[in-house]
């Protein structure tokens, strides 16, 4: 049975805050709020997943993370430049992906307090909102074009060798360097023999899938010319960081975005792959003795991990769809054995928030895939941009993988959402603005035309404006 104390998350009910991470945190505060727009996502990103996540200030029951007060700071950066400057906060223009991004924070957040209706699980959603909608539009705010996506990419492959530096250690050394700042464990899991490395994440899995999905965007970094030695260093690093986590998860996700990479050739033909999938899984699910989803419990890349366990958590979530679909459900402990741990992103969204928060999440896959498919096709023949778009449709079906062996909570979520960025702000640049309501506009000119013959220069430049 899970603890009751993780009923809305759990954690430490005091404040824990290591002298040199409150040094860092100022630092990085004033730098989000002094640099130059394009440069301030540099200490965000650094600070955001260099730091433990357990390192927080806790008032009034609310956990500020050092993540959220970096979020506070980059919406009071974001509120200045509104009212002093005027500017548009989010580059060209808004777009589906925002709009369904907000519609699953919001729902989900809403479902979540409807079901237990207790101030602490209003208290939980409120910091979940922090996280969600202010660092997402944050990260939207600071990653606008093509150049800051290359900037964001550099940012994320120092952090992932400085992790892979660490979490090598931790792997052989059998001590986790970020537990002397407090926050995560000192000395690391083991399991069958195997310790498995964390680095700064809650979990070794997290730490994992952080690093297999960064792979696509660092061969990106390489083919650009302009970063190889850093790209190449990132790549290696990302693979350690996968290694040292010694799950199926990270493997997974790393397969999925060498995959992901290499079917490039077939760019123009993935229509027919993506209904070949579909085909191929529907004639699995009716020759196969169980449903198609046990072929997660056939994964295991490190002799020790728990695919059983994550197919049962999704047969479990679809024979209870009716305690679930309206708003999520708090009795999954009592599926079955170890049916409390939600180490599944698409069963979390279910049980969370209900059908209304899983559609809205499958639609945001959906949304930025198609936005990614509409951008490569409008700028086919221009090499590297199209090879941009694929990179980040590559980069997110490595997250989409990673999906079925866990559910983001920490710091890496905010890697999910930096990469919904960096389409939002790509796509926003190539896909074609679509002109509305233009007939009617054209009908109302023709009638002026005749009706007011003078009037007939005025009308055509009306309609060609």
């Amino acid at each position: 049975m899970q603890a009751e104390n993780f009923k809305f998350g759990g954690g430490l009910t005091e404040t824990t805050l290591h002298p040199a991470v409150l040094v860092a945190m100022v630092l990085s505060v004033v730098l989000i709020l002094l640099l130059p727009r394009k440069y301030a996502v540099v200490p965000f990103l650094m600070a955001t997943f260099l730091v433990p996540r357990g390192q927080q200030l806790v008032a009034g029951g609310v956990h500020l993370f050092v993540y959220r007060i970096l979020i506070l700071s980059g919406c009071i950066r974001m509120l200045w430049c509104k009212l002093a400057r005027r500017e548009s906060l989010f580059g060209r223009r808004w777009n589906s992906v925002d709009n369904v991004f907000i519609a699953w924070a919001l729902l989900r957040a809403t479902a979540f307090v409807l079901l237990y209706r207790e101030v602490g699980a209003a208290t939980n959603q409120f910091g979940f909102l922090l996280d969600a909608l202010g660092g997402f539009f944050l990260l939207r705010f600071l990653i606008r074009n093509t150049d800051d996506v290359r900037r964001t990419v550099r940012v994320f492959a120092v952090v992932a060798i400085i992790l892979g530096v660490c979490m090598l250690n931790e792997k052989l050394r059998n001590q986790n360097v970020f537990g002397i700042l407090g926050g995560v464990p000192l000395i690391p899991l083991v399991r069958n023999g195997s310790i498995r490395a964390q680095g700064p994440f809650a979990q070794p899995l997290l730490a994992g899938t952080f690093g297999a999905t960064l792979l696509p965007l660092f061969v990106w970094l390489w083919m650009g010319g302009k970063s190889k030695v850093l790209a190449v260093l990132g790549s290696a690093s990302s693979l350690v960081v996968a290694v040292c986590s010694s799950s199926s998860t990270a493997p997974m996700a790393y397969a999925a975005a060498i995959a992901a990479v290499c079917f490039w050739p077939l760019r123009k033909k993935m229509r027919l792959v993506r209904w070949g999938v579909v085909i191929s899984l529907v004639a699995l699910h009716l020759v196969m003795k169980a449903p198609v989803w046990f072929l997660i419990a056939h994964v295991d890349l490190t002799g020790g991990s728990s695919g059983s366990d994550r197919a049962y958590l999704i047969d479990n979530c679809i024979r209870h769809f009716t305690q679930w679909w309206l708003v999520g459900t708090n009795q999954n402990a009592k599926w079955g054995w170890d049916m409390w741990d939600l180490c599944d992103q698409y069963v979390a969204e279910a049980v969370t928030g209900g059908l209304a928060t899983l559609v809205c999440f499958l639609l945001l896959i959906s949304r930025s895939f198609g936005r990614i498919g509409r951008a490569r096709k409008a700028v086919e023949g221009r090499r590297k941009l199209e090879w941009l778009m694929w990179i980040l449709g590559a980069t997110l079906f490595a997250h989409v993988m990673g999906f079925f062996g866990i559910s983001y909570f920490d710091q890496t979520q905010f890697s999910w959402w930096a990469l919904l960025a960096m389409i939002s702000a790509v796509t926003a640049q190539y896909i074609p603005k679509t002109v509305k309501k233009a007939a009617p506009i054209a009908r109302r000119s023709m009638r002026s035309q005749v009706e007011e013959p003078s009037l007939s220069s005025a009308a055509i430049t009306l309609e060609s404006a």
